[in-house]
C-alpha cells in the first residue's frame, strides 16, 4: 500500500505591489500553524520518506517548520515544476517515484493541490469527501492511500481518504 500526503501551505502574507508571487512568506498565523500540522501528522503516524516541495518560499517556509516535529528525516526534493503546475503533471511526476518508497509528502499550492487531491480520491468516508469537495484550506492536509505497491500504478479515483485535517482542527485537539 502506497500513502500520499498533500500539504497546502500554510497561511501566507499578501503580496506587496512590488513582490512576487512566487516570493511571498508566511504570515505569522502560517508560522504557528505548520509545527501544529506537521505534530498532527506524527500523531497519526505519517513518516513520508521522499518529499516533494515547490521551491515557493512560502511552501519551503511550510515543510521547514513541519520538519522537525516529525519521527524521521526524509529524503527532500524541491522542484519549481510544482508551483503551478497541472495536476496531471503532477499525477505523472507521483507516477515516475521508483519502487522502496511507500510514503510521500507534496507540499504545494492550490488550486492544484485541491484539484488533484479530488482527482485521485474514489473512496473514504462521505463526510471527509464532502468536506474536501467543498475547500481545501491553507495548512490543509489530505492523505490518501492506494492499495498498490508501486507508484507507477497509481491513478484517478483510486485512492482512498483516509485524513483530511486543517489548522483549525488541529489547533482545538
Amino acid at each position: 500500500m502506497l500513502t500520499l500526503s498533500l500539504l497546502r501551505h500554510t497561511k501566507s502574507s499578501w503580496k506587496g505591489p512590488t513582490q512576487d508571487d512566487y516570493d511571498r512568506s508566511l504570515a505569522s498565523r502560517g508560522e504557528a500553524e505548520a509545527p501544529r500540522m506537521g505534530n498532527a501528522m506524527a500523531k497519526r503516524g505519517i513518516e513520508p520518506e521522499l518529499v516533494l516541495c515547490s521551491s515557493a518560499r512560502r511552501t519551503r517556509e511550510t515543510l521547514a517548520l513541519v520538519l522537525p516535529e516529525l519521527k524521521a528525516e526524509p529524503k527532500v526534493i524541491y522542484a519549481e515544476s510544482l508551483y503551478h503546475a497541472a495536476p496531471a503533471s503532477i499525477l505523472q511526476t507521483l507516477q515516475g517515484i521508483g519502487a522502496g518508497v511507500s510514503q510521500v509528502l507534496l507540499v504545494g499550492h492550490n488550486p492544484v493541490l485541491h484539484a488533484l487531491a479530488l482527482d485521485l480520491v474514489g473512496s473514504g468516508p462521505k463526510h471527509m469527501r464532502d468536506r474536501l469537495a467543498a475547500k481545501l484550506p491553507t495548512g490543509g492536509l489530505v492523505v490518501i492511500t492506494f492499495p498498490v505497491g508501486l507508484w507507477k500504478d497509481i491513478a484517478v479515483n483510486t485512492g482512498q481518504l483516509t485524513v483530511f485535517l486543517t489548522p483549525r482542527e488541529v489547533e482545538k485537539t
